[in-house]
């Protein structure tokens, strides 16, 4: 069966701006400090929570010194180390399949070395089929990060990723990177004053 494509931080949010989120359920996920080989989660955190976070002024300086690493291996190494990170897909109790407790109906999808950022980012938007929940620049800024909902009672994550995938590289000749379809892709959270949130959530923002 195929899916119908059709179809607070302590240091970074205040409490205020936590108390206002009392509207609908948002989806929920894991938020994991600095570096990756943490495998802890510090906290559960919102879609709203993540918007905040890549919106505001909190990844600027890492950002923009990562932007400037010319050496591949640098700049990986800089990112592992620097950048807080989230499981957008779900809850665990440490990041690994094996300690999954429950997914948030959300899949994250990377576009990486692209030649037109924005050309992508509109296509994106504009798709009728998917659901876009947030699309952000990626930490290099030659990428995208694309979070979607989906409905794993149609089928599982992983073949779920198989079947967006296929969609958008016959839809757009997109190229998805392979590592989504893992349910513990960790998404680092870089500085993109341009994010972009399913205005569905944005009534969440009071107080921002």
């Amino acid at each position: 069966m195929t899916p119908n494509l059709s179809g607070k931080i302590n240091g970074y949010l205040d409490t205020g701006y936590l108390d206002n989120q009392i509207k609908i359920k948002l989806p929920e996920f894991s938020f994991f400090k600095k570096p990756i080989s943490n495998t802890k989660p510090y906290r559960t955190i919102s879609v709203l929570d993540a918007y905040t976070l890549i919106k505001g002024h909190w990844n600027i300086e890492r950002t923009q010194a990562l932007r400037q690493i010319k050496d591949v291996e640098e700049a990986r190494a800089f990112k592992a180390s620097q950048f807080n990170y989230v499981c957008f897909s779900g809850v665990f109790t440490k990041r690994s399949e094996k300690h999954f407790q429950h997914h948030s109906g959300l899949m994250v999808l990377d576009f990486d070395h692209l030649s037109d950022v924005d050309g992508v980012k509109n296509s994106l938007l504009a798709d009728e089929s998917l659901e876009t929940v947030l699309l952000f620049r990626s930490p290099s800024g030659d990428g995208l990060k694309w979070v979607i909902t989906i409905d794993i009672r149609l089928m599982d994550h992983k073949n779920y990723f198989k079947a967006v995938g296929n969609y958008l590289k016959q839809t757009y000749q997109f190229e998805v990177d392979a590592s989504g379809k893992d349910v513990a892709r960790a998404c680092f959270l870089p500085y993109d004053p341009q994010v972009y949130i399913n205005p569905n959530y944005l009534s969440h923002e009071k107080g921002i």
